[in-house]
């Protein structure tokens, strides 16, 4: 059952769980973003009895269940109960501990979301650490544990100390994001040394945590121990672009998956480190990186034919020979599993640069396609997009083409409209200008054609 984003229950969801002795044999509730508030969760929580055998339940992006309605559910949910979601409720430190008394009755949780509460950290309690404190106490009784995302919580480097005691109970544990805690900046070294522990770890997310040198060493010196590891984010944080060939090298490479590097200030010794990891990751992350610019190359010819899924390069300052590049290497068919390609805000490429891409085929798998320029700028694509029109429909699986910023004529963008609204794709795109709507009018008569338009 899901009644998420339904403003107008908030309130009156009493007059819903009356019911829900009828439907006994609910796996999955979720009720996201319904201003759910404290008599609401009152509610639920006397009503939780009729579904024994509920599974999932997700009441995220409800602010009002922060503050201390959490307590309606304590001692109300069940022991199948795998997995809770609390994303952004506004929840305290105190409604940490108040969790932290609903988890020791829920011995198979495998999935625990609590991110973008920002408050779950502060106030006081066990050793000064806040909700945190009871909080990791709590998570050692739930030993099934298997994915545990504190992102944006506020989270200190005394915390992590408190946290990774907790983790060498943890032995189940794949995934564990702690990113966008900026605060841990410093601090990394408390968490680590207890990392060797999880021994089953696969995703490790610590991207936006203005992560030092010293805390990217420290996670450098535990790598080879996370032996399972296959993805590791630490993108967003400046300090990572200059330890790229000492992280690829402690990295089971292998394995590896997805490495993004974005927005980490890499430089050219840092770049030519990644392309060794590159032939086996599935998605490629550089966006934010000048250094991209006129040397993509040397990513590109380390690719594996159908391994990689996901290029993103947004902002890179690619040149016209970087996509005549990536042309050369679609068209030999090493980009045939590519599912998202993100080629947004490189301006500085020219005509014959997108024409190539588009006319060298090789992108038959791609979904996803973002070639908007930034903000505030605009430049015309008649040179080009007769040859995107042809592109078309060799891309069966597109679901979504970005193009903001680009100015093609009237009869184009009509032409251009319809081939992508007969097939679903969502289309983004500025909307037309005044003087564009009022001198092109269409007739029955030039109703677009599918086929491809004339150079």
């Amino acid at each position: 059952m899901d009644f998420s984003w339904n403003d107008l229950i908030g309130g009156s969801l009493r007059a819903l769980t009356s019911h829900l002795q009828h439907v006994g044999g609910v796996r999955t509730l979720r009720l996201c973003s319904c201003r759910l508030n404290a008599d609401d969760i009152t509610a639920l929580g006397e009503a939780l009895e009729c579904v024994p055998l509920l599974e999932i339940l997700d009441l995220s992006w409800n602010r009002g269940i922060g503050g201390g309605a959490l307590q309606g559910l304590l001692g109300k949910l069940h022991p199948p109960l795998r997995e809770l979601h609390l994303v952004a409720c506004q929840l305290t430190a105190a409604d940490a501990a108040v969790l932290g008394g609903i988890l020791s009755a829920l011995p198979r949780l495998c999935v625990l979301d609590v991110s973008c509460n920002s408050l779950l950290a502060g106030g006081s309690g066990e050793a000064g650490l806040g909700g945190v404190g009871e909080l990791a106490t709590s998570l050692r009784h739930v030993a099934s544990l298997t994915t545990l995302r504190l992102q944006a919580c506020g989270l200190t480097p005394d915390c992590l100390d408190t946290l990774g005691v907790s983790l060498r109970s943890l032995s189940s544990l794949r995934e564990l994001d702690l990113s966008c805690n900026k605060d841990l900046a410093g601090g990394l070294s408390h968490l680590t040394g207890h990392l060797s522990h999880l021994t089953h770890l696969e995703s490790l997310d610590l991207h936006l945590c203005c992560l030092t040198h010293t805390d990217l060493q420290a996670l450098i010196q535990v790598l080879p121990a996370v032996s399972e590891l296959t993805d590791l984010d630490v993108s967003s944080n400046k300090e990572a672009g200059g330890v790229v060939h000492s992280l690829v090298s402690a990295l089971p490479l292998t394995q590896m998956k997805h490495l993004p590097l974005n927005s980490c200030s890499l430089k050219d010794e840092s770049f030519t480190a990644l392309a060794l990891a590159v032939p086996y990751l599935r998605s490629v992350d550089v966006s934010w990186c000048k250094v991209v610019g006129g040397r993509l190359a040397l990513l590109l010819d380390a690719l594996q034919p159908s391994v990689i899924q996901e290029l993103r390069l947004s902002s890179c300052q690619l040149t016209t020979d970087d996509l005549q590049h990536l042309a050369a290497v679609c068209k030999r068919g090493c980009l045939s599993s590519l599912r998202v390609l993100d080629l947004s805000y490189n301006g500085q490429v020219g005509d014959d640069g997108w024409a190539a891409l588009f006319g060298a085929g090789g992108l038959g798998s791609v979904e996803d396609i973002d070639l908007s320029l930034r903000p505030l700028t605009s430049a015309p694509c008649a040179a080009w997009l007769p040859r995107l029109l042809c592109a078309l429909p060799g891309w069966p699986a597109l679901a979504r083409l970005a193009m903001q910023r680009w100015t093609p004529s009237p009869q184009a963008r009509e032409q251009l409209s319809h081939s992508l609204t007969k097939r679903n794709v969502l289309w983004e795109c500025d909307p037309p200008t005044k003087a564009m709507t009022s001198s092109y009018h269409p007739t029955n008569q030039e109703r677009p054609e599918e086929t491809c338009p004339e150079e």
